[in-house]
């Protein structure tokens, strides 16, 4: 069921008790955040966006998009070090389980993803940032480089899934649980199997366990950006590959990312799983990507 059909009674107040625990956690992996963190919706078209904000107020902005389930709370382990140099924004989803209201103009098309975070940008008064995302964010972030270039001053992308290949079979099978009949139980399931069992925060693992049985909107499929649009893109990118990523196949990634962006820097993450990004090892994500964000 998605955020679009109405729901009987009993199947709403279960529906409410489940969001109001989800939400428990979503503001105690928010606290954790070592940083002064202001908390701001932005209205548009279609619905009400939540904005996690820090950093300094006159600092260059950056724009966090977090993977596919996630919410904005995944950036606990990178606010600190992003937030020393730049205004970070880092958004929930629209559509997705967090604080973002979809009850506007449905999203059914890469066209209204991008209208959204054009909408976002004005609302928060932002005319060019740095752009960084993660796996289903990556590929917000690449295609919103193609469709405002003037807008995005940098862009880093974190094992972008869809961007440059296709997922990996085995990763889309395993997948299929989760949108036959999303559970908690599954959702962990599949984030062992990908991650080979290495640790996730408990309470992160917790959040994104309880957002995998709350309502969502449609999801939009994405498709690979046309390599000619790709090729022309003269924006400084950083592509951070995950080593171990089940997600696709980081080699191929790899090589395509170098035919398709060949001005883009593109590093591995040593030992990390496509679902330990950003929470697992992020002293050495943190690292790579400040270097690059402070770039003159």
């Amino acid at each position: 069921m998605t955020d679009d059909q109405p729901a009987r009674p009993e199947a709403q107040a279960s529906t409410e008790r489940r969001r109001a625990e989800f939400l428990a956690v979503y503001d105690a992996v928010l606290a954790r955040w070592p940083v002064d963190v202001q908390s701001v919706d932005v209205p548009s078209a279609y619905g009400t966006t939540r904005v996690q904000v820090c950093g300094p107020e006159d600092g260059p902005p950056l724009v966090l998009l977090h993977a596919g389930g996630a919410t904005s709370t995944v950036w606990f382990a990178n606010a600190a070090d992003l937030a020393r140099t730049h205004r970070v924004y880092a958004l929930d989803q629209i559509g997705s389980p967090g604080h973002s209201i979809h009850d506007g103009r449905a999203i059914s098309a890469l066209d209204d993803l991008m209208d959204w975070l054009d909408a976002v940008f004005g609302g928060l008064g932002i005319d060019t940032a740095a752009l960084c995302g993660h796996s289903y964010g990556g590929w917000l972030a690449l295609n919103y480089a193609l469709h405002a270039p003037h807008r995005v001053s940098a862009l880093a992308l974190l094992d972008p899934t869809d961007c440059f290949a296709g997922l990996a079979l085995n990763y889309r099978l395993r997948a299929v649980p989760l949108f036959v009949a999303p559970s908690r139980r599954r959702m962990r399931a599949f984030l062992d199997w990908e991650t080979g069992g290495r640790h996730l925060d408990d309470a992160w693992l917790d959040l994104i366990a309880l957002g995998a049985e709350l309502p969502r909107s449609k999801i939009v499929m994405p498709r690979q950006p046309a390599a000619a649009a790709l090729r022309a893109v003269t924006i400084p990118t950083l592509i951070l590959l995950a080593e171990d990523s089940k997600a696709h196949d980081v080699h191929r990634v790899a090589r395509n990312s170098r035919t398709l962006l060949p001005h883009a820097s593109i590093d591995l993450l040593a030992g990390a799983s496509h679902h330990t990004v950003p929470t697992g090892a992020p002293e050495r994500l943190n690292d790579k990507l400040t270097r690059f964000l402070t770039l003159p």
